[in-house]
């Protein structure tokens, strides 16, 4: 065959036409693009469950795969899934889970990506006396032990308080304010108190200048406790104690504070330190 060429002007703009597919070209109507991608998309035969593999480790039980036939391993919570159920290309959700779409995410103007959420809400107890947030994240943490076992009840489990947030260690300048932080789980709720090492009395007793806070959260079934001493005085220097308790048990942990009138050579330390980290070019500790 003869190739002929057409030499077009520079300044010529190509149009653009759009082109009818042939009814031979594959049907992407109500399907995932991926599975319209795939070689031999409408070539899944006849089911023979004899030939289908055994999935392991599937934290989240199991779904069909695109054939609606052989098993495999459901996507777990907050993986990314398939919001059409034609379409195969994150995965189906597993044993009590659905795929959603996240409001938030629509209304800050992010790009919103599905993901697999629990259907329930409930929080849950384990037989190991471990509270889990819903009944998903239990099954898929004894999928990984490889047991199928129940829950021990609905509802937390009752258990002593555990200091998940101790208070820290602070020094600050005599007259300026400082708080401490105290974040406790446990159920039934815990009661946080405070004291002064030495001391017998609870704070804030008459002390005017010490105040106590808390708050329920922020996790589930948790209290955060705060201490506040405005305008610190060389008398208050001294240890802090956060203790808490409830019907099954008891926690406490403690932090210093101490107040420097020197300025001067409190600016000169810091001046010191930051000196050694730039020699040293350790910077995070």
């Amino acid at each position: 065959n003869n190739v002929q060429w057409t030499f077009l002007p520079k300044n010529h703009i190509p149009e653009v036409s759009l082109v009818q597919l042939s009814q031979t070209s594959p049907v992407w109507n109500h399907k995932g693009w991926w599975r319209s991608l795939k070689k031999g998309d409408n070539k899944c035969g006849i089911c023979n469950l004899e030939l289908c593999s055994v999935p392991t480790n599937c934290h989240a039980g199991t779904v069909l795969d695109p054939c609606g036939c052989c098993p495999e391993c459901g996507n777990v919570e907050g993986q990314m899934c398939d919001l059409d159920k034609h379409s195969h290309f994150y995965g189906h959700c597993g044993d009590n889970l659905e795929c959603r779409l996240d409001a938030d995410d629509i209304k800050s103007g992010e790009i919103p990506e599905p993901q697999c959420v629990c259907k329930f809400h409930e929080t849950v107890c384990g037989p190991e006396g471990k509270t889990y947030e819903n009944i998903c994240l239990f099954n898929e943490a004894y999928a990984e032990k490889g047991r199928n076992i129940s829950i021990k009840h609905k509802g937390p489990c009752k258990s002593a308080p555990v200091i998940s947030l101790p208070p820290r260690d602070t020094q600050n300048f005599t007259g300026n304010d400082i708080i401490f932080g105290c974040e406790v789980s446990a159920y039934p709720m815990p009661h946080i108190e405070w004291k002064k090492k030495g001391s017998k009395m609870f704070l804030p007793g008459d002390d005017a200048h010490i105040s106590i806070q808390a708050r329920g959260g922020p996790r589930k079934y948790s209290v955060t406790g705060w201490l506040q001493i405005q305008g610190i005085k060389k008398s208050d220097e001294g240890v802090y104690i956060c203790q808490t308790k409830n019907k099954y048990g008891f926690a406490y942990s403690s932090a210093s504070t101490t107040g420097n009138t020197d300025y001067g050579n409190y600016f000169d330390s810091i001046e010191d330190e930051e000196e050694e980290e730039y020699e040293s070019g350790d910077y995070g500790n």
